[in-house]
């Protein structure tokens, strides 16, 4: 005879392992992100946010205004403006008239904020592809393919992703 499952449908084996797969997927992106804003603070004198804007920038290959760009990140307004204040400082980012309406400001990268970017972009990846060396390519083959089913079913749940 089997047990009953809740009204919910979950045993509670199956909500204590959700629960660890969130604390461990937590436990892993915390160190990754770490790794990295350090890595960029030491090699770049750039922080993680900056390097977002920047990234955002050179993949939509086009200027944006500041409520874009927050969209973008998924941040507010007010987080973008102070990182936007920052690399304009450092001539990393331009700020241009909106055509559309004069009240408004672009923000675009910089010859310096491309070429920098391109180097920090480089970087990134060799930093990733280091921490996981000791895993192989089989191994991420997998781990990628079943973090897709789970965010194509958490998509599904929960909501829509940025892209």
């Amino acid at each position: 005879m089997s047990a009953a499952l809740p009204a919910d449908g979950f045993s509670e084996g199956h909500s204590k392992q959700s629960l660890r797969l969130w604390l461990r997927l937590l436990a892993c992106e915390s160190m990754l992100e770490q790794h990295i804003r350090t890595k960029l603070r030491q090699e770049f004198a750039i922080t993680l946010p900056q390097f977002d804007v920047l990234a955002e920038l050179d993949y939509m290959k086009k200027p944006l205004t500041m409520t874009e760009l927050s969209t973008q990140l998924m941040v507010s307004n007010g987080n973008v403006t102070g990182v936007v204040d920052r690399l304009a400082r450092d001539n990393y980012v331009k700020r241009l008239p909106s055509p559309a309406d004069r009240r408004v400001q672009l923000i675009g990268l910089s010859e310096k904020g491309s070429d920098e970017f391109r180097k920090m972009a480089i970087q990134h990846e060799r930093w990733i592809d280091n921490a996981f060396a000791e895993i192989d390519l089989e191994e991420i083959q997998q781990i990628t393919h079943l973090l897709n089913r789970v965010g194509d079913k958490l998509k599904t749940k929960i909501g829509k992703s940025r892209r």
